[in-house]
């Protein structure tokens, strides 16, 4: 019998590694695993759209890449000092000293360019070129948000070198689109690569341990080193930043699965990137797992799907609301659990079916804002209004009771 029904990610790069998962901590609306397991607006001058695919528009792959590839940025990040890596960590970058190196895109004509936090994360320099251009300018990491991977640069370059491209909605994306990927996979720079958007909502892991919602997954060839370059509609409008690349059997390579975060997601975090430098997010404070109706079953619950707390985080927000943590441990199919804790069943009076959408619901609101919880407890019904927190920097540093 299975009773868990769960996100689950494996193995590695385009920079980063995704964990398996199936019971998570939900405390910013980002998942954490039990184990413990990157201001700009469009209104600036950006590029224009490509224009529609026609009967003579015979490849538009290239037609993508001659308009949008100017604006992609090789980007060459040294971490201690530069020498030879002694290896690399579990988001690609090098240990002990070396160079990174990863892509980006121009987002105006000020020479803002975005790419992945963990491209530049810890660099002491960080050199970019432009398009096909072999000059190297010094960038300025004007800030970093680990918990989307997202990151900011600036470099000082001529105008007539900047070449902007232009925002997409990743809202509107369907599975199924023509996506084109541009970037500098294992170093070869000004590479480009075409595919479909496989699957949209995907969630995975950020490097600071929570989780990035409204992912695109594409069979683009993303490899490493293409980590921060743009994900490509066919109107040559980004929609996504290439992030994460799942594999298989023991290859550090491209299999047909890569991630890209969404560009609304880092359009927000972009802005708040150059007003203040740094990034908030909603924080939840809960630990727990999607109830299905086998475990509701099992345990004998009056309600068959929701979120099952498990714990509640010590002085979160959800603890300060008063929800209801697990008191009795079970084991059932190898996971421990705390068992008789609330059940959400409802977010701001929307039924939900599990753990990702409260996950998406915290990921969408900001610190400060009143989340309405309907809970099941043994059997009785309750509304608790939580006062969302700000999200710690990481997961390690969530408190447990």
């Amino acid at each position: 019998m299975t009773f868990f029904k769960s996100p689950f990610g494996s193995a590695l790069l385009g920079g980063v590694i995704v964990a398996a998962f199936g019971w998570v901590a939900i405390a910013a609306g980002w998942i954490q695993a039990d184990d413990g397991g990157s201001t700009v607006t469009v209104s600036r001058p950006l590029a224009a759209p490509v224009a529609a695919q026609g009967e003579e528009d015979t490849n538009l792959v290239n037609q993508i890449y001659r308009r949008d590839g100017q604006g992609v940025a090789f980007i060459s990040a040294q971490i201690g000092g530069g020498g030879e890596p002694q290896g690399l960590g579990p988001f690609g970058e090098p240990e002990g000293g070396g160079t990174a190196t990863g892509s980006g895109f121009l987002i105006d004509t000020e020479g803002h360019i975005v790419t992945n936090n963990h491209v530049v994360e810890e660099a002491d320099k960080v050199e970019v070129k432009l398009g096909s251009s072999d000059t190297t300018y010094d960038a300025e990491v004007v800030g970093t948000d680990p918990a989307t991977d997202v990151a900011l640069l600036k470099v000082d370059a001529p105008t007539d070198s900047l070449h902007p491209l232009a925002f997409g909605d990743s809202s509107q994306v369907e599975v199924g689109e023509s996506v084109v990927a541009i970037g500098n996979p294992f170093g070869l720079d000004r590479t480009v690569t075409a595919g479909i958007v496989s699957a949209i909502q995907r969630q995975i892991q950020a490097p600071n341990g929570f989780s990035i919602s409204h992912v695109i997954q594409t069979d683009a060839a993303i490899n490493p080193g293409n980590s921060g370059g743009p994900l490509i509609d066919s109107a040559g409008r980004v929609i996504g930043i290439n992030s994460q690349i799942q594999t298989g059997g023991g290859s550090g390579g491209n299999v047909g699965i890569g991630f890209a975060v969404p560009i609304n997601t880092a359009r927000e975090v972009v802005e708040q990137l150059e007003r203040s430098g740094e990034v908030k997010h909603a924080y939840l404070g809960i630990n727990g797992g999607s109830l299905t109706p086998d475990l509701a079953k099992a345990l004998k619950l009056p309600v068959d799907e929701g979120v099952l707390v498990n714990e509640v985080v010590k002085g979160g927000p959800a603890d300060e609301a008063g929800v209801k943590g697990g008191d009795t441990s079970a084991t059932i199919e190898g996971a421990n659990l705390r068992l008789g804790g609330d059940v959400i069943t409802e977010v701001d009076g929307k039924g939900i079916g599990g753990m990702e959408e409260i996950i998406n619901a915290v990921n969408s609101a900001s610190p400060g804002d009143e989340m309405e919880l309907t809970v099941d407890r043994d059997g009785e019904k309750k509304t608790i209004t939580v006062t969302l927190g700000v999200r710690p920097d990481s997961a390690e540093e969530v408190p447990s009771r």
